[in-house]
């Protein structure tokens, strides 16, 4: 089996902080969000190679990420793009990637960004018990939550209807960005294409497959965070924190409260200031502030400012005296 990492996004919901680096590298703990799903792909036998889909303008960033790593399965597929609208959309940039890389066995498409609380083990066990094209369907909750997604209509386990963003949802069941395909069903990624289908949403695709093969729904509860946005990184650090908080070990803290849920990277700085439900990323400094929700990136001056809901971009400095 191969499997797919979907990392080609350009995270414009999420600029500044995404704008020169690519979201999937965001820190969830001591990890970040595509190297938790980078240990689980490695550590399952039945996957032999990863292919990280990106563009042109992050290749860099990844090839030199994965030469520090310690991953053995994942390289660079890249997609010609430099810019968001010469994307060529998921389904078209994974047509050609099966294409261009040979692809010629089941195939795992999972996205980059993905924060997911099931292991993509039992989801690979699942498909090969049913040999048929399967994807993680989860109960957002939600019905507005519901409007941005994919929603899946199911007989039991096999999905017999899928609306792709629907404006009245009829249920909470979603499909998340993880897929996986039988060797024979990827000819039908370019059909679909041929045939003058949306190439963007693999929602549009699934879509269209169900009513060609069977195709079913691995469900699972828990947890899942689709990073998109600021508020959604949050929510996923704060989950994988647990109501803790994580203070780097170089971090300076003087005269400083830290509450819940709360990320302090390398050699930041805070003074006379408290902290709650944020991430501060290495080298910031925050004085005399009360931050909260908030998300300051790297060698960043926040002085005499209280905080709420803010995204402040790296090397900026931002005085309440001016």
């Amino acid at each position: 089996m191969k499997a797919v990492v979907l990392a080609g996004g350009y995270a414009t919901r999420m600029w500044p902080i995404t704008k020169h680096r690519p979201k999937m590298f965001l820190p969830i703990g001591e990890s970040s969000v595509i190297d938790h799903i980078f240990a689980e792909l490695e550590a399952d036998d039945r996957i032999d190679e990863v292919f990280v889909s990106t563009n042109e303008r992050f290749a860099p960033d990844f090839d030199a990420h994965l030469a520090e790593s310690d991953f053995e399965k994942p390289r660079l597929s890249i997609e010609e793009t430099t810019e968001e609208e010469d994307k060529f959309g998921v389904v078209g940039a994974l047509a050609q990637l099966v294409d261009r890389e040979n692809v010629d066995d089941d195939l795992l498409v999972i996205a980059g960004d993905n924060l997911i609380s099931f292991d993509i083990s039992d989801f690979v066990d699942y498909f090969d018990q049913k040999a048929a094209p399967t994807l993680a369907a989860y109960d957002v909750g939600s019905r507005e939550k519901a409007k941005s997604y994919g929603l899946v209509t199911l007989e039991g386990d096999q999905v017999v209807d899928f609306q792709e963003k629907p404006d009245d949802p009829k249920s909470t069941l979603v499909s998340i960005a993880c897929y996986a395909f039988p060797r024979d069903s990827l000819g039908l990624l370019s059909t679909y294409l041929e045939d003058g289908n949306n190439p963007d949403e693999p929602g549009w695709f699934v879509q269209w497959l169900q009513n060609r093969q069977p195709t079913y729904a691995y469900t699972f509860e828990g947890a899942w965070f689709d990073i998109g946005t600021p508020e959604s990184y949050l929510d996923a650090v704060a989950w994988h924190l647990d109501g803790e908080s994580l203070v780097a070990e170089s971090a300076t803290l003087e005269n400083a409260t830290i509450g819940e849920n709360v990320h302090i990277m390398d050699g930041a700085t805070l003074e006379d200031s408290h902290v709650d439900y944020s991430i501060v990323f290495p080298d910031a400094t925050v004085k005399n502030g009360d931050i909260r929700r908030s998300i300051i990136d790297e060698n960043t001056l926040i002085e005499d400012l209280d905080l709420a809901g803010a995204l402040i971009g790296a090397h900026t400095t931002i005085s309440n005296g001016g």
